[in-house]
């Protein structure tokens, strides 16, 4: 049975999935709005109802018990998140002094931009079939990196692998709490859970649904569908990693989206049957066999691989390819780059150091990675130390003001332009 059905590149299309469906929203504003409304009982009843908490357990746990699950871990696993950690803080280091504060010279004074963070941030670990450090280390770290003051995690039922990377990352505490409910109480505050200011962090379509609603009163990072990975290959690459990075994709979810674009038709048969023997032994291999079906493969030549690739705008993009730099600067719409076959994407994934949450849906297009950019404001300031040399300035803020007809804005103005001799323009 062929596990990848084949497609011509000119019918593959333009990736438009919505992040979530119209049911889940509308079941999830009930849930939304009553957190909204009562605050810590509608917090904890939702989170009864639906399995994240026992009656009598804590909503929120503490730097002690996040240190304790860090210690109790076994040495090598905490060496890993610690390194981990390391490679994800540098990069989101790298990115935040890459990012000086501008002041440029005008007329009369100055203006510039500082890069100022926001104060609480929240940050969305999910914790449905596997518990995800990783996303705990990916969202607090690079929030802590921006310079954001105070990091919650909320993650449903937190395994101890999550509160150790919670604790690894800094964070202030955990809301033991998952879904709509979570994310509403980030938003809006529950009990002793404060609002936040910004939303991060992957999750499924019921968080989704929610940082949907939710986006116009706080910052969220984007609105992630499932997963997806594109590998662009040719007829040199090694078919057991191609099949190997499909798989690792696959099996997030049964919705995941893996794709293969190769200039070769011998490899996609070669990269089918490694698919074959790889899922016999795969632990995850139901999960993995239901997201291929979701999946195809394509033959063409690297032209229109190029395209093809483009068009989908994928959130991942892995090129296998003989000479992968060439490929990398023509492409132009993706949310993670991994040039050449040693650069796999599941090294994105945990230990590299650039994000792992990421646009999905062709949104690549438009939005990019989780960074310290989703947790810093941009906030601009004018200064005038010579009223007269900046009266010139203020002459042009008359004349527009009164092409818009607005009087009082020109007379505003107008008053600044007399620290000038020149005439006023009427």
């Amino acid at each position: 049975m062929t596990l990848l059905k084949t497609r011509s590149a000119e019918d593959v299309p333009a990736l438009r999935r919505q992040a979530v469906d119209a049911a889940t929203l509308a079941a999830a504003a009930g849930i939304v709005e009553d957190v909204r409304q009562r605050g810590e009982a509608g917090l904890r009843a939702q989170g009864l109802r639906l399995g994240d908490i026992g009656p009598d357990d804590p909503l929120l746990i503490g730097k002690a018990e996040m240190q304790a699950a860090l210690e109790a871990l076994p040495s090598d696993q905490r060496q890993a998140l610690q390194r981990c950690a390391d490679r994800i803080t540098a990069f989101a280091q790298a990115q935040r002094a890459a990012l000086p504060d501008v002041e440029v010279p005008v007329p009369g004074g100055a203006a510039g931009v500082r890069y100022a963070p926001v104060h609480r941030a929240g940050c969305y670990a999910p914790g449905g079939r596997f518990p995800l450090p990783s996303s705990v280390l990916m969202t607090a770290l690079t929030a802590k990196a921006a310079g954001v003051a105070e990091v919650w995690v909320a993650s449903p039922r937190p395994a101890p692998a999550t509160l150790a990377a919670a604790a690894v990352a800094g964070a202030d505490k955990v809301l033991a709490v998952g879904g709509a409910q979570a994310i509403a109480a980030l938003a809006f505050g529950a009990g002793p859970m404060p609002s936040c200011d910004a939303i991060v962090g992957p999750g499924n379509r019921w968080v989704t649904a929610a940082k949907q609603l939710v986006a116009g009163q706080v910052r969220i990072d984007m609105l992630a569908g499932p997963s997806e990975l594109v590998v662009l290959a040719d007829d040199g690459a090694d078919a057991e990693r191609v099949a190997a990075d499909l798989l690792a994709q696959a099996e997030h979810d049964p919705d995941a989206l893996p794709i293969l674009v190769s200039t070769s038709a011998g490899l996609v048969a070669r990269t089918e049957a490694a698919l074959a023997r790889q899922l016999d032994t795969l632990p995850t291999a139901g999960i993995a066999r239901e997201a291929l079906k979701n999946g195809f493969a394509v033959v063409c030549d690297l032209d229109a691989a190029i395209t093809v690739c483009d068009r989908l705008a994928p959130e991942h993009l892995a090129l296998h390819l003989a000479d992968p730099q060439a490929a990398q600067d023509r492409l132009q719409h993706y949310g993670a780059l991994f040039v050449g076959e040693h650069a796999a994407e599941v090294l994105g994934d945990y230990a590299a150091g650039p994000n792992h949450v990421l646009p999905t849906g062709g949104t690549a297009r438009s939005v990019g990675a989780l960074s310290v950019l989703t947790f810093l404001r941009a906030q601009t300031w004018l200064r005038v130390d010579d009223p007269a040399a900046g009266a010139v300035v203020a002459r042009d803020a008359v004349v527009v003001a009164r092409m818009e007809g607005l009087e009082a804005h020109a007379r505003a103005a107008e008053l600044r332009a007399r620290a000038s001799e020149d005439p006023l323009p009427r």
